[in-house]
């Protein structure tokens, strides 16, 4: 039995860049698979994209760039990745709209309009949401927690590298022990790094769950959470 009707699925732009530092062509075939399984379901999907793979901004303001120009190149770099993943699902006959958080001319993509965005999720478009909120100083967890609230998601998906949320970096600490699940409250008090404080904050006061699985392991692994098994780290109100 399907557990969702719609989802947003956050995905970061290093999740896009597999083995190069740009956009591997791999890893979005990799994407169309897994969006295609959740699609077979029924379910409605809107995806919310990072930039990293292509523009770090943090690094560059180390380095003495302003912030805020560093963000607005960011917001830039998630619209790059967003415009090749709709290439991507449109060369494998998924219909898919990109949206962008600030204005863009030249017929490149949609304006964000929630209204909009429903209507389309409700005929069956993939919806790519890009530039992150649309202003600097937010993350694109931040964002994708937003999206997920005025589009009326049902849950959030974080696809990462590993297969859920631990104590500490897995891939640095092999002592690290995961979390099956969480509350909102506890993820914030222990200062989870996955996703931020406001991302959590923002599901969890619009009771929004999260779920944090590996796009790495199995491209059916969001099908088969939103069928019902327990896979990755769910973040919930009452860590059930």
């Amino acid at each position: 039995m399907v557990s969702y009707r719609r989802i947003l699925l956050k995905l970061s732009g290093e999740a896009l860049s597999g083995n190069s530092q740009n956009i591997d062509t791999e890893m979005l075939k990799t994407v169309v698979k897994i969006v295609q399984s959740a699609l077979d379901l029924g379910v409605e999907v809107a995806i919310v994209v990072g930039g990293g793979n292509l523009y770090r901004g943090a690094t560059l303001a180390e380095e003495g760039m302003n912030k805020i120009t560093g963000d607005h190149i960011g917001m830039l770099a998630t619209v790059m990745n967003a415009l090749a993943l709709s290439d991507a699902f449109d060369r494998n006959k998924i219909p898919s709209m990109v949206m962008s958080g600030f204005p863009i001319g030249g017929g490149v993509c949609e304006p964000f309009n929630h209204t909009k965005a429903k209507e389309e999720l409700s005929s069956g478009k993939v919806i790519i949401f890009s530039a992150g909120t649309g202003s600097p100083c937010f993350t694109t967890d931040t964002a994708a927690a937003l999206r997920a609230v005025e589009i009326g998601a049902d849950i959030v998906f974080k696809a990462t590298k590993v297969d859920g949320i631990y104590t500490s970096d897995p891939l640095k600490d092999s002592s690290a022990i995961k979390f099956d699940s969480l509350s909102f409250d506890s993820a914030i008090e222990q200062n989870i790094q996955v996703m931020d404080t406001a991302a959590f904050a923002l599901c969890r006061d619009n009771n929004i769950r999260i779920c944090v699985f590996s796009m790495l392991e199995d491209n059916y692994a969001l099908a088969n959470i939103i069928n019902g098994q327990s896979i990755g780290t769910m973040v919930s109100q009452n860590g059930e």
